[in-house]
């Protein structure tokens, strides 16, 4: 195998060869360009090295131990898959920086706030265009199913059943696939939304089902930026220890909530806690608490439970 010059192209084979195999890497992807372009504006030339994955890494903005130690997580196999056509490739110690898992609290909306998300993407531009229609549909999805973005963006039209109410997510994290039940409000907004896309002539050209102006295809990107855009306009102040409330957290407060109205209805966490894994694609029943957050109803909830424990009463 002929080793690629600049860094950039090999960030470019290593992708490609590991999403042959399945994975997606649209994160990671996006990192590894970045640590790229670093590597290739700094003028590095030759196998990638301790240093210079340890000048990236400590090169963000906030300059935090934690985005260091997820920036060498992330070199570490780019580096193993460079070592085959450069040996003297360094990778990157495990836990160089620390454990770069460390759960940073997540901002849990309110219903108020997701509301006000929605009604903001009429105002994105063009003024009456299907841009604006496309983001609330896919932001009112992603409150109500709790999706990932990935799998919203990533629905064709053959996988959304609006007569039954019914997401096939194919192929989603890990290469799993699944059945998504969704609520009869969240299927009249789709239909309304899927309604004022087919108007458009040019938007038959795709296969996808979340389709923008002009029949573009929307990808993750392009809402994150809309996103972004909303957020400033609403001037929203982060409740967790991310710098900004994120479109990841929309999926966290579904978590919470669904949490939330099942101890008030009365119904077994530990007997349906599974299910709920189930229906958001985790892979282990450990992930889901991952999501938890100690909200104030949360935490209200289990002040009175414990009251009920305590006096030897049924909660």
């Amino acid at each position: 195998m002929n080793a690629p010059t600049t860094m950039h192209a090999k960030v470019e084979s290593y992708l490609a060869q590991r999403r042959r195999a399945g994975y997606t890497l649209e994160v990671e992807g996006q990192q590894l360009f970045r640590f790229a372009q670093f590597a290739d504006e700094s003028g590095h030339r030759g196998p990638m090295t301790l240093a210079l994955a340890i000048r990236w890494a400590s090169a963000s903005r906030e300059q935090k131990a934690l985005t260091a130690a997820r920036r060498i997580e992330v070199l570490r196999g780019f580096a193993r898959y460079c070592q085959q056509f450069e040996p003297l490739t360094e990778v990157p110690p495990l836990l160089l920086f620390g454990s770069g898992h460390r759960r940073l609290t997540p901002h849990i909306y309110t219903d108020a706030e997701i509301r006000a998300l929605l009604a903001a993407t009429m105002h994105l531009s063009p003024p009456g265009g299907l841009r604006g229609a496309c983001c609330r549909a896919i932001f009112g999805l992603l409150a109500s199913a709790g999706l990932r973005l990935s799998e919203a963006t990533g629905l064709e039209r053959t996988a959304v059943d609006l007569d039954q109410g019914l997401l096939h997510i194919r192929g989603a994290k890990f290469g799993k696939s699944r059945l998504v039940p969704i609520h009869s409000t969240t299927t009249r907004a789709l239909k309304r939304y899927a309604r004022r896309r087919d108007i458009e002539p040019t938007t038959t050209r795709t296969a996808m089902f979340f389709v923008g102006d002009y029949g573009r295809e929307v990808r993750t990107r392009h809402v994150e930026y809309a996103f972004r855009v909303l957020r400033r306009r609403l001037r929203w102040t982060p409740r967790g220890e991310h710098p900004a409330p994120r479109i990841h957290d929309i999926r966290h407060t579904f978590v919470c909530r669904t949490l939330q109205r099942w101890y008030e209805s009365g119904i077994d966490i530990d007997r349906n806690i599974l299910a709920l894994s189930t229906y958001i694609g985790h892979a282990k029943v450990t992930d889901t608490y991952w999501y938890l957050t100690a909200t104030p109803e949360l935490m209200a909830i289990a002040a009175r439970r414990f009251e009920h424990f305590a006096a030897g009463e049924q909660p």
